[in-house]
């Protein structure tokens, strides 16, 4: 059976656009791993979102004094101190720059302190729940 360019294409995209619409949910582009309800890259609670800024200590204590951030349970912002740590030691490590990497250091120690106090609250929180 011999098909045309453009019938082997519309056939093609017949198909892409058959499993596209089978796929759920129409929100959000990310890809969704095997058994899994959750998309990767796609912010599916909007709602829940801190913007967090990690170019230097001073704009990591607004970030983590914010009410958007206060407002998470303790679970929620162990995560997102997690996530400002890892941003600013990558951008530490690949900054080449001086001065940008002096202030980089800075906010890296910050980050670190507050990563490891998250961490004792968490670890009093669990002999709390236990005792």
């Amino acid at each position: 059976m011999y098909l045309s360019r453009n019938s082997l294409r519309s056939l093609i995209l017949e198909s892409v656009y058959q499993t596209l619409n089978e796929s759920d949910p129409k929100v959000g582009t990310g890809k969704k791993p095997k058994g899994s309800g959750r998309r990767l890259y796609t912010d599916e609670n909007p709602k829940d979102t801190v913007r967090v800024k990690f170019s230097s200590a001073s704009a990591i204590r607004q970030t983590l004094t914010k009410n958007s951030f206060k407002s998470k349970s303790h679970k929620r912002q162990s995560q997102i101190i997690n996530l400002i740590h890892q941003r600013v030691r990558a951008a530490y490590k690949n900054a080449k720059d001086p001065k940008v990497k002096k202030r980089l250091k800075r906010a890296y120690e910050y980050a670190k302190k507050r990563k490891e106090a998250s961490k004792k609250k968490t670890q009093r929180m669990r002999k709390k729940k236990w005792n």
